[in-house]
């Protein structure tokens, strides 16, 4: 385990705050955790999702690629980059996937959205075992905030989006890492489960990053390490799965 989480807290800029914890692993707070952490999960497959349409097909044809529901069907083996699988396919969808591009992006996107679909359908299963309604909740300032700087120029623009996908997927390891001991025995031993996949989500990001910019990325890196760090450290309103440390009243933490 700390072979594993080695290289993500050192690649992190800071350890999330002990407060957050404290908050996290208050029974009365964990709806709001397993909703955000579903939330979440969607959200990376969608981001996933929309960089192979971006980055992996003409222009033209971006509106025609399968959504999200695509992938949980789909029995492929992205290590080898079988794209389709046994999947069948009409002939416009096929034609679609014949297009495109089998890079390395593509690869390690499609086995990401995968992963990360089934993550999410794992937290509703948790959260359905326990009551816990699956509603709305407002996402956290998090990812918004570090996606405001993103460079409007390629390559820029998709190294920064490559180095914001690291440093999200460090962070939930290293946070499932830090929560797990403190929850429930079925809740860490899922939690636990997660960290292998999530620590090489940031090392793909990572590796992406750096191939995509064909030039040293360690400033570019350290700048977004900064913005992270400051978001992970510095007073949140509303308690989520990515917050900062939330802001306390008379009544307990902001939701």
């Amino acid at each position: 385990m700390d072979a594993l989480l080695a290289p993500v807290r050192q690649f992190l800029h800071c350890d999330t705050p002990d407060e957050w914890i404290e908050v996290a692993r208050d029974p009365a707070n964990l709806p709001t955790l397993l909703i955000d952490h579903a939330n979440c999960e969607n959200k990376a497959a969608l981001t996933a999702h929309s960089l192979v349409r971006r980055y992996c097909l003409p222009k033209g044809k971006r509106h025609l690629l399968p959504k999200l529901d695509f992938y949980r069907e789909l029995d492929a083996l992205p290590e080898k980059a079988q794209i389709l699988g046994k999947r069948t396919m009409g002939e416009e969808a096929r034609t679609v996937f014949d297009e495109l591009e089998r890079n390395e992006l593509l690869v390690k996107m499609v086995r990401l959205i995968q992963e990360e679909l089934h993550h999410f359908e794992q937290v509703l299963e948790l959260m359905a075992a326990r009551g816990i309604h699956y509603g709305a909740v407002n996402a956290s300032r998090y990812a918004r905030s570090l996606l405001q700087h993103v460079r409007t120029y390629e390559p820029a623009a998709i190294v920064d989006k490559m180095i914001i996908g690291a440093y999200i997927e460090a962070r939930s390891c290293e946070r499932f890492a830090k929560l797990a001991p403190h929850l429930d025995e079925e809740l860490s031993r899922f939690y636990t489960s997660l960290l292998r996949s999530e620590a090489r989500h940031y090392q793909d990001y990572l590796a992406l990053a750096e191939q995509y910019a064909g030039e040293d990325i360690s400033e570019r890196v350290a700048f977004f390490g900064a913005l992270e760090a400051d978001l992970i450290l510095t007073p949140d309103e509303q308690f989520r799965f990515h917050s900062g440390p939330p802001v306390r009243s008379d009544s307990g933490c902001t939701q």
